[in-house]
């Protein structure tokens, strides 16, 4: 760090990843909570003014910082830099949290170090992926009085597997329950699909599926919300899209065949996910399936699962929920853990349509578009770029136009050049001013100017 950076941190003062301290008192405390949050730096010598103050930096002073950062578990990574009088502790976020001090677990809430209760410090370690929201022991649950038999015979039918065993049994080898002092409890993921009521115990546990006029959210003709276990609460959405899309008849011999707007097996997968992977403890936002005109959206709650990069989406499989999606594997809607994206971008490509579109930050979106948006795509690119793109320039913008944020590996696969001439054709064609880039390389979209 030069003097110029340290100047501008003062004037700027304390914050979520800056803290100034006169002395190494508590410096665990503030360690802890910059490595459970995103990591930081604390500039000991500097007053809560933000005025140097100066520290007599020693090896002692050294040795108790880096004895403090080891003596925290788990262990925390830091770096120290010393510049005009001011000792820099650069503290690592930690990959293996939470982490805690001999004082409890920390956070950092803006410029504060936020000490974490008994109910913060387990939503924070769910959150983390240390315990599975599914597998929790639901304790609320009252067996066999909240419990739907129906449902549990329904499960069984559609896995074929017989019911030799009595309901406790049954329901301890499915991994649907567990036994915690000698006592029978449901977990959260038996909860959900065995529950006589699950909005009992849950407010995340219902589908909302809306019919929309046109393709935007104004005018409703339909909507229904079902709330009636996991198993029913899929098939009641397939059936409901299937109502409300469009059917063709195509008549082959003495034969009907019904093709519908959307393949279902992209619509069973979509509807499957959003189910597998949401994060039931976000009751900022529904599972919503909505049926637009020209397509069918599907959304969920809880972004990629933590510790799936957008680079490896599609490519590697990572559960959220894995007592859920180990009950799910069991049935006729899921064939195997971890396929489901590429067989929606299957089924959607065996039907000529173009290909899903995945959007993904807080929540997480499948969006399937019809054939009237490819027809609508080339009809657009084509009216807007004749004489001016090459064949392969206009592939890449109907591809850009069909799927915004479509990478260029893609492209290249597609369009069957290299990655190198994708890229020196995308540059073209935003000297042309026909193409821009919404945002950084990684999380942006592509924009086709009109």
């Amino acid at each position: 760090m030069k003097t110029k950076e340290l100047d501008f941190i003062l004037q700027e003062g304390e914050g979520l990843k800056i803290e100034f301290k006169e002395s190494v008192k508590n410096i665990d405390k503030e360690m802890v909570a910059m490595a459970n949050t995103e990591g930081g730096r604390i500039f000991l010598g500097v007053s809560d003014d933000n005025k140097i103050k100066g520290i007599n930096t020693t090896n002692k002073l050294k040795s108790q910082i880096y004895d403090s950062a080891n003596n925290c578990d788990p262990k925390i990574k830091i770096r120290l830099e010393e510049l005009n009088k001011v000792l820099i502790i650069h503290v690592f976020e930690g990959n293996n949290k939470p982490y805690k001090c001999s004082s409890g677990f920390y956070i950092r809430q803006g410029p504060n170090s936020q000490k974490l209760g008994r109910d913060e410090i387990f939503d924070f370690a769910i959150s983390e992926g240390k315990i599975k929201f599914d597998a929790q022991l639901n304790k609320k649950f009252n067996f066999p009085k909240d419990f739907d038999e129906k449902k549990l015979d329904e499960f069984l039918r559609l896995t074929k597997i017989k019911k030799n065993l009595d309901i406790k049994n049954t329901l301890l080898n499915l991994g649907a329950a567990a036994k915690q002092d000698g006592k029978f409890n449901l977990n959260n993921a038996g909860a959900l699909f065995f529950s006589e009521e699950p909005s009992k115990f849950f407010m995340t546990s219902k589908i909302i599926c809306v019919n929309y006029q046109t393709n935007e959210k104004l005018n409703i003709l339909d909507k229904k919300i079902f709330d009636d276990g996991i198993i029913n609460n899929i098939q009641e959405a397939i059936n409901y899209v299937k109502k409300h899309i469009n059917v063709e008849y195509i008549i082959k011999k003495l034969e009907r065949e019904e093709k519908l707007q959307y393949p279902e097996e992209a619509i069973r997968e979509a509807i499957v996910n959003a189910i597998m992977h949401r994060d039931y403890l976000d009751q900022s936002e529904d599972l919503l399936v909505e049926v637009f005109r020209n397509r069918l959206a599907i959304s969920n709650p809880g972004g990629l699962v933590k510790g799936l990069s957008p680079e490896e989406f599609g490519k590697k499989s990572r559960t959220r929920n894995s007592f859920i999606a180990n009950l799910l594997l069991r049935t006729e809607y899921v064939e195997k853990l971890g396929t489901g994206i590429n067989r929606i971008r299957q089924a959607m490509k065996k039907a000529k349509l173009p290909d899903p579109v995945f959007k993904y930050n807080t929540s997480f979106s499948i969006e399937l578009y019809d054939k009237t948006q490819t027809e609508k795509v080339t009809e657009k690119v084509t009216e807007k770029v004749t004489e001016k793109v090459t064949e392969n320039q206009k592939k890449i913008l109907e591809l850009m136009q069909s799927n915004p944020h479509i990478a260029i590996k893609e492209m290249s696969t597609k369009i069957g050049i290299s990655e190198k001439n994708i890229k020196e054709n995308i540059s073209k064609l935003k000297q042309k001013g026909l193409l821009k880039r919404i945002g950084p390389a990684k999380g942006g979209h592509w924009k086709v100017l009109r």
